[in-house]
């Protein structure tokens, strides 16, 4: 198994976090908390997801469409179209 990445360590981190919050929120609901305090929590999740694409976005951007940029084996115009494309699939979510 290969070495984890510092962004990808980083991006673990910031899972498991997530998994405690998912956690809390299944115990919330077994509990039968408040439902705006679970939406709450939901919110805070989604937030948390949100800021881990845009860890895995800044590491793609920093580093294989670098490595792309100085690969003239390439196609840059597809390239572009992939990171274009995860930036969509991000802001429709």
């Amino acid at each position: 198994m290969s070495e984890v990445s510092e962004s990808n360590a980083a991006v673990l981190v910031r899972l498991r976090r997530i998994e405690g919050q998912i956690r809390g929120l299944h115990r919330m609901v077994e509990e039968d908390e408040q439902c705006m305090d679970v939406l709450t929590q939901v919110s805070a999740v989604t937030k948390a997801l949100q800021s881990v694409a845009i860890l895995m976005l800044e590491g793609h951007l920093g580093q294989c469409v670098t490595d792309a940029m100085n690969d003239d084996s390439v196609d840059m115009d597809e390239k572009l179209s992939e990171v274009t494309a995860a930036i969509a699939r991000l802001v429709r979510s």
